[in-house]
């Protein structure tokens, strides 16, 4: 609820997400990221709610699921990773009690055969000396160990679908290669479709099948990851591509980043053509005050007035 009245803030998404596939959301801070992936797990914050459209899990309509049908799929359908594994984590419980609660929370057993699990799971996700750690308190662990534990949490119950948000944020360039190889290779095991946030579109071209790009609420471009920092359509997603950090040459000057004026509009201010036009170079009266469609291009699709000649400067 925004100060005049009802504001969308994610409108006109449209997500199909395969058995098997990596999904990528990427884009600025405040075009909808997270909200996406909160209201794909049923977990948007009060006074948010779907007004429109449908979630449809596994072939069942979730869109008007109460909390206890959402706490029936969560964990088992659909797993989230949080971007801090440590405010995720119950400081005051060990290890190995929060990962059998997740266990207990969709399977009748044992707390013996739980914490048995617990460890299994522990090793699985390559935490040394899980016998140790299953009695650990979250404050024992470095960044790295608490996403995986975050990890093997998610994967407790074979969840079909996983939903990382922002999963290698705070971690070094390092422990973000393992953390995504390890979810590749739980993919690779169970066939669970992931879908990862974040604003790195550079990681999500090396990891993910696809990529869609969102700005203020909506997609502006989806296309497979191997095409996406080649052949990018929307000026948006090329400006994404631009402010990119560079290798520094072996002579001269350290190369300035690329910035892209302006900011992200508020879900408040009511836009009636593209929500990018402000900042586009490219922009123009029809821009300003006409939303675009989508239009198919290659093996994706692209809302922008100027799609092709934007493809053509991308090349």
């Amino acid at each position: 609820m925004g100060p005049l009245g009802p504001s969308e803030a994610v409108r006109g998404i449209d997500i199909e997400l395969y058995r098997g596939e990596t999904l990528g959301i990427v884009g600025e801070s405040g075009c909808g990221k997270s909200l996406t992936a909160l209201a794909l797990s049923g977990l948007l914050p009060d006074g948010v709610r779907i007004s429109r459209g449908q979630i449809s899990i596994l072939g069942e309509v979730a869109t008007e699921y109460d909390e206890a049908l959402w706490r029936r799929v969560r964990g088992r359908s659909v797993a989230l990773i949080f971007q801090d594994p440590m405010a995720m984590l119950n400081p005051v419980l060990t290890i190995g009690a929060q990962i059998c609660e997740a266990i207990q929370a969709h399977k009748t057993i044992r707390w013996s055969d739980a914490r048995r699990e617990a460890v299994s799971l522990l090793g699985r996700v390559r935490l040394p000396d899980p016998q140790r750690i299953v009695d650990c308190y979250p404050h024992q662990l470095s960044g790295g160990m608490a996403q995986r534990v975050a990890i093997a949490i998610a994967i407790a119950n074979r969840p079909d679908i996983l939903i990382a948000d922002e999963p290698t944020t705070a971690l070094d360039a390092t422990v973000q290669i393992e953390i995504l190889a390890l979810l590749k290779d739980i993919q690779r095991e169970t066939g669970m479709a992931i879908l990862i946030v974040s604003h790195d579109l550079e990681l999500i071209a090396r990891w993910a099948d696809r990529v869609l790009v969102m700005y203020a609420g909506k997609a502006v471009e989806v296309r497979s990851a191997r095409d996406i920092l080649t052949k990018a359509s929307h000026p948006y997603t090329l400006a994404l591509i631009a402010s990119r950090p560079r290798r520094r040459l072996n002579y001269g000057r350290r190369q300035r980043l690329e910035e892209i004026p302006g900011r992200v509009p508020l879900p408040s201010e009511r836009l009636s053509g593209c929500g990018f036009a402000e900042r586009c170079a490219v922009a123009d009266d029809e821009c300003k005050s006409n939303a675009p469609d989508g239009h198919q291009i290659e093996d994706g699709t692209v809302w922008c007035h100027h799609a092709i000649g934007c493809e053509a400067i991308a090349q």
